[in-house]
């Protein structure tokens, strides 16, 4: 079992600033994948960014060279730094701890972005 509990969400306006970050507990497993989804209303979850054990990571088309996936594997942490944020941004952001068949999801935190 893997436990994820995020922080950081809140509202920002446009051009603004936010970083979310996920704790991960219990049977941390390598290889993983550690992610960023969200889910905004009315629409599915997307994929926001991915960082594999490995290094490597992965990256929406819409977010790419604004947000930054950074992950710490000693303190189990994934981060999410997003910047130049759009009102587009605005979703319901989970964080996703991926290895084999087996998925587990954070509670979500909101982030907004509006004027």
């Amino acid at each position: 079992q893997v436990q994820l509990v995020e922080s950081g969400g809140g509202l920002a306006q446009p051009g603004g600033s936010l970083r979310l970050s996920c704790v991960a507990s219990g049977s941390i497993l390598s290889p993983n994948t550690m992610a960023w989804y969200r889910q905004a209303p009315g629409k599915k979850r997307e994929l926001v960014a991915a960082m594999h054990s490995d290094g490597s990571t992965n990256y929406a088309a819409s977010v790419k060279g604004r947000f930054t996936i950074s992950r710490d594997n000693t303190k189990k942490v994934v981060s999410l730094q997003m910047d130049s944020l759009k009102p587009d941004d605005t979703a319901i952001y989970y964080c996703n701890f991926n290895r084999g068949c087996r998925s587990y999801w954070g509670q979500g935190t909101q982030v907004t972005v509006s004027v």
